[in-house]
């Protein structure tokens, strides 16, 4: 029993290792390049799926990678809301962004959810700063402009959404400084306009906006599905922009993953090497696709 019991110990160990040394080539080529985490989504709420995905932070920064975590949180925003009796509205299934729901997003997203993710990665052992666009003047914002279609006219016409803006410019000064000191950003999608307007903005499109201008190694949109799937249900592992483009003109890709591949999309032809789609519900989903040789999400590239 003993002798069983030894050898399973030094399968263990000899497994360990061998992973060890499958993502040494990694640890190697990315030292000192920036990854950009965008998190929110289910695992935002799971306490157990937070702890590993501060875990996984804490481990890039000890490796010797340079992590920026853009974080979302569109649920939190409407049960405060709910709470504090704002009224809200939608359109076209976007929300509407009056003055007062400007200033519970920016309660909740710079203030509750921003000082969470800081000390969860407090906890596994790690040095979090929390900061919005509006910290050193990083992210300066402009009003996000979309338009509709009248369905009975078929006639466009601009959608008016409040104060939800888009990045304009995005200067890495503040990033670059703190990763510098050993700190790990976390960052509110919040900004201000040149008048000094607040605006509210997608954590994905912030994120990708922030990996541009890093000229990340990776930019990571952590969802709840397994990546961008093929119409048989089966994971699409590598994807250039124009299968994208093919893909959303046969109806494979829809609904809100075409915003989130828009933003893959710019990101890489912006700058950013690589923009990987995966599933966050998947305990260390993005260690698994980044330092082994499996993968686990979709990949996009230029």
């Amino acid at each position: 029993m003993r002798t069983s019991i030894v050898a399973a110990a030094e399968d263990s160990i000899r497994n360990k290792a061998a992973v060890l040394i499958e993502a040494l080539p990694y640890f190697q080529r990315y030292a000192g390049r920036s990854f950009v985490v965008k998190y929110g989504g289910h695992a935002m709420g799971d306490p157990d799926a937070a702890r590993d995905f501060a875990e996984d932070i804490v481990l890039l920064k000890a490796v010797g990678i340079n992590p920026v975590v853009v974080h979302g949180g569109g649920p939190q925003i409407g049960a405060m809301l709910e709470k504090l009796g704002v009224e809200t509205s939608f359109v076209d299934g976007l929300r509407v962004t009056d003055k007062a729901t400007a200033e519970v997003a920016e309660m909740v997203l710079s203030g509750a959810i921003n000082k969470q993710l800081v000390s969860w990665i407090a906890r596994a052992g790690g040095k979090a700063i929390g900061i919005s666009g509006k910290d050193g003047n990083m992210v300066t914002a402009r009003k996000l402009e979309r338009t509709t279609r009248d369905p009975e006219s078929n006639i466009e016409k601009a959608l008016d959404l409040g104060f939800v803006g888009e990045p304009e410019h995005v200067d890495t000064t503040i990033l670059e400084t703190a990763s510098a000191s050993g700190m790990i950003p976390i960052i509110a999608p919040i900004a201000t306009d040149a008048e000094g307007n607040t605006y509210n903005i997608n954590a994905d499109t912030m994120a990708g906006a922030v990996a541009a201008a890093l000229g990340a190694a990776r930019l990571f949109l952590l969802t709840d599905v397994k990546g961008v799937l093929d119409k048989q249900g089966e994971l699409l592992t590598d994807l250039k922009p124009a299968d994208i483009a093919a893909l959303r003109e046969d109806g494979t890709i829809a609904g809100g993953m075409i915003p989130k591949l828009e933003t893959c999309v710019h990101a890489v032809e912006a700058g950013c090497e690589a923009a990987v789609v995966l599933d966050g519900r998947v305990p260390h989903a993005m260690l698994l696709e980044f330092f082994t040789s499996r993968g686990a999400g979709t990949l996009i590239s230029a």
